[in-house]
């Protein structure tokens, strides 16, 4: 009699330290607005000065999307995403110390940049685990799981910042939460393992993800060697991924009104405390969660009720772009319910439709994943340059939020044009002899 081995479910515990790497990638993010609105009294930021160290973020983690994927092709995601996640960390915790030196926004400044260099690996490097460790069935909901850390981070970790902030002092919030990724990052490099070396999984798991459309096999094989501008060209000017960045940017725009601005809009616009402030903007955090969860798992399902992988994926991303844009509400009320509730449906369709990660991981070249998600990376994260920049300069000439939110309600505009007609039809695309 034949014994029926059960498949292994090991994919689900690297899910978990996607999730959690995730939740403090952006945690550290998120520091420097969190203790902004203190932090820039005491050191006499204005709020030019105070846009400028958030964008410059941005800068280094654009400029290293290229460079951080070919280290994830080269030398795979694990020892790439853990020393990684160790490095931002320790550069977190030392962002507490910038009040020792004469030139503090100087040296907040350089820091910022330095961590931003450090994390350009992380969304790549999550992208390519999923398509190693995951079948195309489960993709939305591994994307949305990962994608959803950015929401628990900021309705879990933000207000504890805030009661750090309330009860201790600015500095200990970037020495608490760089501490805890050190920690993480060691026991990501402890258990962390591709399909093929991790000791737990059984043969029948691997063939579950391989014939699903998975690629546990990628790393084991070799990176490549030389990068061509060839294969960099194939994936950039294709016109559905042109679609697919620019509508990534304008997600990404309204994101990063919440991790910068978005504590000083409360405080200063509406005037709550800084404690009511930790709290209060959990809120949409925590409808962008429910919205992120959703929109994946309801990619899955109608991949599974037979519908094409194109109407899958883009119908929660043109109904999440819509619906972000009830956003502006929050300019013509007084009331803070209405406000909340506002921003809480905006955050919620901004989770629904953010699927741009799956998207990339369903239609990339295999050979290319760490670059593709680089390139990809690069041009959504623009908006974290230009975001905290534009609110900045929009604050400082007219000293009102009420241009900033138009900005930030127009980007699920321009996103909704950008599936509907450049996007198009979504495919796996395939690199040319020449390109490869």
């Amino acid at each position: 009699m034949n014994t029926i081995i059960k498949r292994t479910h090991v994919r689900y515990s690297i899910l978990i330290f996607l999730f959690l790497a995730t939740v403090f990638n952006y945690a550290d993010r998120a520091t420097l607005s969190v203790v902004a609105p203190i932090m820039s009294k005491e050191l006499g930021f204005d709020p030019e000065a105070l846009g400028l160290a958030f964008s410059v973020f941005g800068i280094s983690y654009v400029i290293m999307q290229i460079p951080g994927g070919w280290l994830l092709d080269k030398y795979g995601s694990r020892l790439v995403y853990g020393c990684a996640l160790i490095g931002w960390s320790v550069v977190t915790m030392f962002q507490g110390t910038i009040y020792l030196y004469a030139s503090p926004l100087i040296v907040l400044v350089v820091l910022r940049l330095m961590m931003g260099a450090i994390e350009a690996p992380a969304f790549p490097a999550n992208s390519r685990l999923s398509v190693q460790w995951f079948p195309n069935k489960e993709r939305g909901f591994v994307t949305a799981v990962y994608q959803a850390a950015q929401y628990i981070s900021l309705g879990i970790i933000t207000p504890l910042m805030t009661l750090i902030l309330h009860n201790l002092s600015w500095h200990y919030v970037f020495y608490y939460i760089g501490a805890i990724g050190v920690i993480l990052g060691i026991f990501w490099l402890v258990k962390v393992r591709d399909p093929l070396s991790h000791k737990a999984i059984n043969q029948q798991e691997i063939d579950y993800i391989r014939e699903g459309g998975g690629e546990p096999t990628l790393g084991n094989k070799k990176g490549p060697a030389k990068i061509s501008l060839a294969q960099i060209k194939s994936v950039c000017i294709n016109r559905m991924m042109i679609g697919v960045y620019i509508g990534q940017f304008c997600v990404t725009s309204i994101t990063w009104f919440f991790l910068t601005w978005f504590p000083t809009y409360l405080y200063q616009a509406k005037g709550m405390s800084i404690l009511k402030v930790g709290f209060v903007a959990s809120i949409p955090a925590i409808a962008g969660f429910v919205g992120g969860l959703l929109g994946g798992v309801f990619s899955d399902w109608l991949l599974t009720r037979g519908y094409s992988l194109t109407t899958a994926r883009k119908f929660p991303v043109i109904c999440g772009m819509l619906l972000s844009c009830v956003i502006v509400m929050a300019n013509y009320t007084s009331s803070e319910v209405v406000v909340i509730a506002a921003m809480s449906v905006a955050f919620f369709a901004k989770g629904f439709g953010n699927l741009g990660w799956c998207v990339l991981s369903d239609t990339s070249p295999k050979e290319v994943l760490g670059i593709a998600g680089g390139v990809f990376n690069m041009c959504g994260n623009l908006a974290s340059i230009i975001t905290p920049l534009v609110i900045g300069v929009i604050l400082a000439n007219t000293h009102s939020f009420d241009y900033a939110i138009l900005y930030v309600g127009s980007m699920g505009l321009i996103g909704l044009f950008s599936y509907l007609f450049i996007v198009g039809s979504l495919a796996r695309i395939t690199l040319t002899p020449s390109a490869a």
